[in-house]
């Protein structure tokens, strides 16, 4: 009977990202803090928000190939490591200069978090279950900000702001160690029985160990621009919910003491149709559905899931609009699990990362433009004394952007076949 240690490196997976969403979250959760503490302006808030996207663009690429050479294990520990010093930084910076420092350094090296997960979910899940293994990697997307109010805030109000940072920023130190000891690959490690190791390798071709490609080949290939492309324009959704949601439920009358209980169900309804949908192209496959067809109609649902939000102007009340983002950003999540695991589905594993990386460069790009966009538009209409219609308009461009972006990778993308490269 075959042993579950795949189900422990997912542990550790689904961890490190929860970690890695409660050290970016915490800057939008102390905004109004740090705001009063050193005069921030909005625009001065989305520089510090773009320079940990630019950061975050350049780390993601850069982390695909590194990965890809080093291996999951070490590529993953260096960017934990290094992004939990960066966030305990914060806690030393007495500028808006220090804090676009330390935040671009955070964005670096947290860049390394998806495309090492990636790799180490095609090394350890079969085709079958990648989907709902990238899922509940997913969702510490969500758990991560669910955690970060109650802690952050607390330690903030009884300690300083400058503990929250050092507090969080300690519990990735700590995951390092349980990876090292923890990760290897599959057929290297010896608490994997046979049974498990088959059920791992099934339906795997041993030639993909060998089966590399210059990254320009790989900037040749449809596929690799229809996942950029997707990332691009859909990332910067989570990114928007993730740092402005805070400042919109206060827009909304809502007081920073008062803003944990919405956030957390946002959250939570998140975190749980996020592992639903993780599940859900994985029982398409079970049921009989090519990956093409499992992974898009589970795509199609998410786009469904999103437009809602192009409505937000009719909520007439906070907690409508509370249950419409969490919706979306469920929606958001989901998409991003199947996106990833799209990657895994067209490219060998040796190259998973990079492409990974590829496609992340895209969404911190996309990410960048956004704050720099969001803060204008949110400043001009601040000074216009109708700050609610800013995010009115910002709430259409999130549910128009999955319209295009799964037009646009169906086109580049139309059946998610296994690219093979020759070996050099």
């Amino acid at each position: 009977m075959k042993r579950n240690y795949r189900y422990t490196v997912l542990g550790l997976l689904f961890l490190a990202t929860t970690i890695n969403y409660i050290d970016r979250q915490i800057i939008g959760l102390l905004k109004p803090t740090l705001e009063k503490e050193f005069q921030w302006t909005e625009q001065d808030y989305a520089n510090i928000v773009f320079w940990f996207q630019m950061m975050y663009a350049v780390g993601y690429f850069l982390s695909g190939r590194f990965v890809d050479r080093v291996g999951a294990k070490i590529g993953f520990a260096i960017a934990v490591f290094s992004w939990s010093i960066a966030a305990m930084g914060h806690a030393f910076v007495k500028s808006l200069f220090g804090f676009n420092v330390v935040r671009g350094t955070l964005g670096f090296f947290e860049g390394g978090n998806f495309p090492a997960a990636i790799k180490a979910i095609a090394e350890w899940f079969p085709a079958k279950e990648r989907s709902l293994a990238s899922g509940i990697m997913i969702s510490g997307t969500t758990i991560g900000p669910i955690l970060a109010p109650g802690i952050v805030l607390w330690l903030a109000e009884s300690y300083s702001w400058q503990v929250s940072f050092i507090v969080t920023g300690s519990l990735g130190l700590i995951w390092v160690i349980a990876w090292l000891f923890i990760y290897e690959k599959p057929e290297h490690k010896k608490y994997i029985n046979r049974e498990e190791l088959e059920y791992v390798k099934d339906g795997e071709d041993v030639r993909e160990e060998n089966n590399r490609a210059p990254l320009l080949l790989l900037l040749k290939e449809k596929a690799t621009w229809g996942f950029f492309i997707a990332t691009f324009l859909t990332d910067p959704v989570w990114w928007f919910y993730l740092f402005w949601l805070p400042s919109f439920l206060t827009t909304n009358g809502m007081q920073q003491s008062e803003i944990i209980l919405p956030i957390t169900l946002v959250y939570v309804v998140t975190a749980t149709l996020s592992v639903a949908g993780g599940w859900l192209s994985s029982y398409f496959i079970k049921i009989g559905m090519t990956i093409n067809h499992s992974r898009k109609r589970t795509m199609l649902i998410c786009v469904g899931l999103a437009l809602p939000v192009m409505l937000m102007r009719f909520s007439g009340n906070v907690w409508l609009s509370v249950m419409i983002i969490a919706v979306a950003a469920a929606a958001q999540t989901i998409w991003k699990g199947v996106l990833l695991t799209t990657v895994a589905d067209q490219f060998p594993k040796n190259v998973v990362s990079s492409v990974t990386g590829i496609g992340g460069l895209g969404g911190a790009l996309g990410g960048m433009l956004t704050a720099h966009i969001v803060g204008l538009a949110l400043g001009a209409y601040k000074a216009e004394n109708n700050l609610q219609a800013g995010y009115n308009l910002i709430f259409v461009a999130c549910g128009l952007a999955y319209i295009i972006a799964i037009l646009i990778f169906h086109t580049l993308s139309p059946q998610l076949k296994k690219i093979k490269f020759e070996s050099p």
